[in-house]
């Protein structure tokens, strides 16, 4: 293998590399795990005296909501923002899913703000009309990216300043030092 070819392999490093981390997930996914049990529980111990209909309905619900609970909060303990020459990466979890991979030719500019998981609408991978995309994990700073196209992408990210300051240097048309932005 040439050495063009070695330098294209590997993987570019990061200029910037943040997390958010929200510990109250663990509660909710300690939920989902003791529904998962129960359901295993009542499938093992439970005659179904009342009928077969309702031991299912029984089982395949604690299964159900316990999977859930624990794949949507464990996808959302946390997330990991990386910054390269390319573009801006989010991945959540401990497996990585959800993924956004933000090329920065989209992106027109980058601001940091304040953000809570209510104007949102809770926490996870959040869409709204008049706001646009976000992945919220946790209220505190978020990096706020303008796309093209007047889309929005917001992020709850450690030193979210920081990541601003970052994006603004690598964007063609930087527009200044980072400041808190205004929506």
């Amino acid at each position: 293998m040439g050495a063009s070819a070695l330098s294209r392999s590997l993987p570019v490093p990061p200029l910037w590399s943040g997390t958010a981390h929200n510990r109250h997930q663990w509660l909710l996914a300690g939920v989902g795990a003791a529904c998962l049990a129960l359901g295993v529980l009542v499938a093992v111990t439970v005659p179904d005296t009342d009928g077969p209909a309702a031991w299912v309905m029984t089982v395949a619900g604690c299964l159900a909501i316990g999977l859930l609970l624990l794949t949507g909060t464990l996808a959302f303990v946390h997330v990991h923002v990386r910054i390269d020459r390319d573009a801006l990466e989010v991945r959540c979890g401990h497996v990585g899913l959800p993924r956004r991979r933000i090329p920065l030719a989209d992106v027109v500019d980058a601001s940091y703000q304040p953000c809570t998981p209510m104007h949102w609408g809770g926490w996870g991978y959040r869409y709204r009309q008049s706001h646009g995309a976000a992945v919220v994990v946790r209220k505190g700073p978020a990096l706020v990216l303008e796309l093209g196209g007047g889309r929005r992408f917001t992020v709850t990210v450690d030193d979210a300043e920081a990541a601003v300051t970052v994006l603004r240097g690598l964007l063609p048309t930087g527009p200044g030092p980072a400041r808190p932005g205004t929506a």
